[in-house]
């Protein structure tokens, strides 16, 4: 059937049709950068890595863009609490941002847009909105006008009186409907910029929206970010490229659920938040990628350290099959780049339904099933092969299992246990296995 995405725009899975052959323009939305993230936070980070690596595995040719909000009144009022400049803010928090994403195993997107170097642009978008009439100026405080929208809530699958009723947004009586939002804001506190409607800086749906068009053009494959950001972000974005390039952004809107806490939304506001940075090792960051990935990705995860432990045990497992062959393999200078064409044809399949990551599960646990029967059987052919396909899906999915370098001296040294072992000269296999145990071979 090929590839199927579960679309958030249109609430039905669809084949996957790149704009451009095989090119595939995606966007996802990146941190505001004003604190670490937290697991929730890692969430889109890990997915959307694990779909770039999947599209490309699939032989498309993917530009990944995720851009970092550096202006926000969140880091303007962090840096007015610690007495620091707004840059010295983002900057701080955006390599600490990249620095958790390596530790998750993510690989930097492809093109990584900052806000402040965009704001010519977005003046000069928010100048022809006005002029067509889609947008008004008020003191200095430019709005958007939803009205002018047909199909506004499209992405939130409201109507649009709905969204206005249960709309928790504050009465401005400047505003001609209380939805509009703002595309330019006049302030005196913090950052700002001179343009024609006075000092001030640019909305948070605006800039997104500018930055994606700059890099992209009009329109885009697939747009991605939490499922939080459906409504007001994502609706309003795509209402702006609707006013200036007629169409809805993406072809494609992937949405990832949130993560809770003990049943209650993470939230940096709420404090009830886990820090990627405080994850102590490596391989804790691993076990999260594993749970993060392996849970249906537009539902919501319950974590809980039972949860985390879960998946340690299945990391553990992976690990000892995975290092044991490995070592093995490489200590007997087999080597193939054979695949099981049925494992991956299967795996294909599975991942082809958007995303179908509980069954990939099941198939990885049988092809570590059989990894250990093989190498039982001494079937190192067989071996070989699962091994170099159990590699091939891991390195899809971002999963690091950290083995370390064999050196010659080491391969040697696995080569004189084995033989030790075999001549059952139990003295000097203890000795080598010792050896090989303190370096991390076994």
């Amino acid at each position: 059937m090929g590839l199927q995405f579960y679309n958030s725009l249109t609430n039905k899975l669809e084949d996957f049709k790149p704009l451009n052959g095989n090119k595939v323009k995606m966007y996802v939305c990146g941190p505001t950068v004003y604190n670490y993230i937290h697991i929730g936070n890692a969430r889109p980070v890990v997915f959307y890595d694990m779909v770039k690596r999947y599209l490309e595995f699939r032989g498309y040719e993917v530009t990944y863009a995720s851009n970092i909000t550096d202006i926000d009144d969140k880091i303007i009022n962090k840096a007015i609490a610690e007495n620091k400049t707004e840059k010295e803010i983002a900057s701080f928090y955006e390599a600490a941002y990249f620095e958790d994403c390596k530790r998750l195993g993510s690989k930097k997107p492809d093109i990584i847009p900052h806000a402040t170097d965009y704001i010519g642009d977005m003046l000069g978008f928010i100048d022809e909105l006005v002029e067509k009439g889609y947008a008004y100026n008020v003191n200095g405080n430019v709005y958007f006008k939803i009205d002018e929208i047909k199909d506004y809530g499209c992405l939130s699958n409201q109507s649009l009186e709905d969204l206005t009723e249960g709309a928790r947004v504050d009465v401005d009586l400047q505003k001609k409907n209380p939805l509009d939002f703002t595309l330019w804001k006049d302030t005196n506190e913090g950052i700002k910029w001179d343009s024609k409607y006075g000092l001030g800086r640019p909305g948070w749906h605006t800039e997104c929206v500018v930055m994606n068009h700059k890099i992209f053009g009009n329109a885009i494959d697939i747009h991605g970010g939490g499922m939080d950001l459906k409504f007001p972000h994502h609706e309003n974005e795509i209402a702006q490229n609707e006013a200036l390039y007629h169409n809805h952004l993406a072809n494609y809107w992937l949405h990832v659920g949130r993560v809770d806490l003990k049943g209650v939304k993470m939230s940096k506001s709420l404090g009830n938040v886990i820090y990627v940075k405080d994850l102590k090792t490596l391989k804790e960051c691993m076990v999260l990628r594993l749970l993060l990935l392996f849970a249906p990705y537009r539902s919501i995860i319950n974590y809980s350290e039972d949860l985390q432990g879960q998946y340690e045990k299945i990391y553990d497992k992976w690990q000892r099959a995975y290092k044991q062959t490995k070592y093995f393999l490489e200590a007997s200078d087999l080597k193939s780049d054979e695949l099981d064409d049925k494992s991956i044809h299967q795996f294909i399949a599975y991942m082809d339904q958007d995303f179908n990551v509980q069954n990939v599960l099941m198939l990885v646990e049988e092809i570590v099933k059989e990894i250990n029967q093989s190498y039982r059987n001494k079937d190192y052919q067989r071996l070989l092969v699962m091994v170099n396909t159990f590699e091939k899906i891991m390195d899809i999915l971002g999963i690091d299992f950290m083995l370390l370098k064999m050196t010659p001296e080491l391969k040697e040294s696995y080569n004189l246990w084995l033989e030790a072992r075999s001549n059952k000269d139990f003295e000097s296999a203890d000795k080598y296995r010792n050896l090989l145990i303190e370096n991390g071979i076994l």
